[in-house]
């Protein structure tokens, strides 16, 4: 910023043409967002003040962050926080930043209860790689009478999850406990969950700086072929569920066939498999059903 007094519309029209000439994807969102994390103002605020000029205090608040996002650094890292699902969740070095995409999983397994009519029903329900909990709280939230386990191999992760579960009011809905993937459960559970790691080792270089250099590697790196989660968790699943229970996983462009060969192999018919696409039309979760008795 200049040593010139701009005001808050000034400032953020410069901010957007910066970040636009940088090449980022949402130039005026970053903006905004940043601006109103710098000014502590909501966008109200930002609408209704746009006159006031920011003082050298603003600016520099302001240029810091701004360089941290032409760093590559994702406007959630900076934040410290996501919105998922409509609620807001607190965000950790150990924690992937939740993406959209990622609703298709929770879409996906509502469907699912309600086709089976048990959205009042005390379901157990749990997800397996946990991270921020975005995925479980929002089902939580969606589920009244549900409760739910939500397991980390990190506990840095666990503990976000557990301080966003009592932010949201389901903290006493919600238990979490530090193992990999299902592996210190027992059933049985009405649904599993998860988003694992799926990207193929040698492709995490070439990803975006924004996942590479600031999503967690062991959050990303889904072995040589991208699918060694699945290959564990699966089989896992299928021994955790209850009769007519499903189990729902995201996953990356290309696995959704070998993801649902996995879950036949497992013993999920291939008649109680479903794949569901994104907004982008890419299919994006694989949800298998268990036999009922």
């Amino acid at each position: 910023m200049s040593d010139a007094a701009v005001n808050i519309d000034q400032a953020r029209r410069a901010l957007t043409t910066r970040f636009a000439a940088a090449g980022l994807d949402s130039p005026e969102i970053d903006a905004r967002m940043l601006m109103g994390a710098a000014l502590q103002l909501d966008l109200t605020g930002l609408v209704t003040q746009g006159a006031r000029s920011l003082s050298a205090e603003d600016s520099a608040r302001l240029d810091a962050l701004a360089q941290r996002r032409l760093a590559g650094e994702p406007v959630a890292r900076i934040l410290g926080a996501k919105e998922f699902w409509g609620l807001a969740f607190k965000l950790s070095t150990e924690t992937l930043v939740p993406r959209p995409d990622t609703e298709t999983v929770v879409e996906a397994a509502l469907d699912h209860v309600r086709g089976t009519g048990s959205v009042n029903d005390p379901l157990r329900i749990a997800d397996l790689g946990t991270g921020s909990g975005a995925i479980l709280l929002a089902l939580l939230s969606e589920l009244p009478q549900s409760f739910g386990i939500g397991t980390d191999i990190s506990v840095g992760a666990l503990r976000t999850a557990r301080d966003n579960a009592v932010a949201l009011g389901l903290g006493d809905r919600a238990a979490f406990v530090a193992c990999s993937y299902a592996s210190a459960l027992s059933g049985p559970f009405d649904l599993v969950v998860s988003n694992p790691p799926y990207i193929p080792g040698g492709d995490i270089a070439g990803l975006a700086i924004e996942v590479r250099a600031h999503d967690p590697a062991r959050a990303l790196d889904g072995g040589a072929d991208g699918l060694d989660a699945y290959r564990a968790l699966i089989p896992q699943a299928a021994a955790l569920l209850r009769p007519g229970g499903a189990v729902a996983v995201e996953v990356g462009q290309g696995q959704a066939g070998d993801v649902e060969g996995l879950m036949t192999d497992a013993g999920f018919t291939a008649d109680l498999t479903m794949i569901r696409a994104d907004l982008a039309g890419i299919p994006r979760v694989v949800l298998g059903r268990k036999k009922p008795i």
